[in-house]
């Protein structure tokens, strides 16, 4: 009886043990999908990777101010690297987003996936190109099924362009780098001669499935003076390379969304121009008057009739919705003055300033300005440390890293030299 007790219990053990292997089995094959709210949380944000260690051995938040000063630093000091020497820049730009929507723009390694954050960081690269040239156009390309699709033509308002991209956000086939260069190649190469003709591929996908010989497409936009550019999002491919040899372009791959955005924005500037196609034309523009509120005119843009607002033509006297344009019935380039105004910075860009270094000696730091020149903020931090902060080597006035990235990006004009340049006068 012993024997068949120990038995009978030593049976039941064995039943308990397998039942607990099979929920081990099926929490593995669930995965994250039985985490609590607040484990999810923190499994989507990977929050522990915004902490550092510090001298002490202390876990501290990132300081990203600071980080993201040192990437917009890394970005000016490249812009200028070509010293006070004069370079003539493409201040009309005529630039075509191609962007990848193959089922390689569906994978999770970017978070939620790739789509996401082209898109995200696409709408964001649009508003700052419009920003930093205001005299050019943007047209949005997908690339998805094999195909290349048109989504947006070449236009000047970002929240159109924005809006239609939005709209068409869903993944599938594979994608093909020939069909789309065939496409922006058709559009640009009715651009006028005066104006920059580019191509920015977001692409994500690892080959592309072409029709025909895609060596011969590069040739023909070689030969139209389009310039390729290509940010990747998986790793770099032969294909993209040549491509953006061949055109005078930029080719990149991205590590992450941070880096992903920062490639980005780098191509928001005018670039230099390239050298044998850099010849200076007259362009004949003209700068409309705002039409009357009330009045009921037709749209030569969108082919309707609409009330108050918009354009009128100088010439024609044709109503448009938006500027920079170019009439549709005359062909006329339509532009402000504020659209002027706000391309001449890149010609004369302000000097890149100086980093004041936050280790010298506290005696010596003490000699500082104590506020920053701009927004008068404390530019000392607990104690008698100074943070970080810059100084304009011409007017030698401090500056805190807020105030840098708005002289440099938005304000255009030192503040120091300016206020200078009054007394003198």
């Amino acid at each position: 009886m012993a024997r068949g007790g120990s038995g009978g219990s030593g049976h039941k053990g064995d039943e308990r043990t397998k039942n607990e292997e099979e929920d081990d089995e099926e929490d593995e094959e669930n995965g994250g999908r039985d985490l609590e709210a607040w484990e999810r949380a923190y499994a989507d944000e990977r929050s522990w990777e915004d902490l550092q260690e510090d001298e002490s051995g202390l876990l501290r938040p990132i300081d990203t101010k600071t980080i993201a000063h040192a990437q917009y630093r890394r970005r000016l000091l490249q812009r200028s690297v070509h010293g006070t020497s004069r370079i003539q820049k493409g201040l009309i730009r005529y630039l075509y987003v191609v962007i990848d929507l193959s089922r390689a723009a569906s994978e999770t390694d970017y978070h939620p996936s790739r789509m996401s954050v082209v898109a995200k960081c696409a709408g964001t690269f649009i508003r700052e190109f419009f920003d930093q040239n205001p005299l050019s156009h943007v047209g949005l390309v997908t690339i998805k099924d094999g195909v290349s699709q048109c989504l947006t033509e070449l236009g000047g308002c970002p929240d159109s362009q924005i809006k239609a991209l939005m709209g068409k956000l869903e993944c599938s086939g594979d994608a093909s780098l020939q069909n789309a260069l065939d496409l922006v190649h058709g559009y640009l190469s009715q651009v006028p001669s005066y104006g920059h003709r580019e191509v920015l591929i977001l692409y994500s996908a690892l080959n592309t499935c072409d029709p025909g010989d895609i060596m011969e497409t590069i040739k023909h936009c070689k030969k139209a003076k389009i310039r390729c550019s290509i940010v990747g999002l998986s790793a770099e491919i032969y294909i993209c390379k040549h491509l953006c040899e061949e055109t005078g372009g930029l080719y990149s791959v991205a590590l992450d969304e941070p880096h992903f955005k920062e490639l980005l924005l780098e191509y928001a500037p005018p670039p230099p121009a390239i050298a044998e196609y850099a010849i200076a034309n007259l362009i004949k523009m003209g700068f409309p008057q705002r039409g009357a509120e009330g009045a009921l005119s037709i749209c030569s843009c969108h082919r309707e009739a609409k009330i108050g607002g918009g354009y009128t033509c100088p010439r024609c006297k044709a109503r448009v919705c938006e500027l920079p344009l170019e009439c549709r019935i005359c062909g006329l380039t339509l532009v402000s003055s504020p659209h002027l105004a706000r391309s001449y910075h890149h010609l004369f860009p302000v000097t890149p300033f100086n980093d004041v270094s936050h280790t010298l000696p506290i005696r010596l730091q003490q000699k500082f300005p104590q506020n920053c020149f701009g927004c008068q903020q404390s530019l000392i931090s607990h104690g008698s440390k100074s943070n970080p902060h810059v100084s304009c080597p011409k007017c030698s006035q401090h500056f805190c890293l807020d105030c840098d990235i708005y002289i440099h990006e938005s304000l255009h004009n030192c503040p120091g030299c300016e206020s200078q340049r009054q007394q003198g006068t």
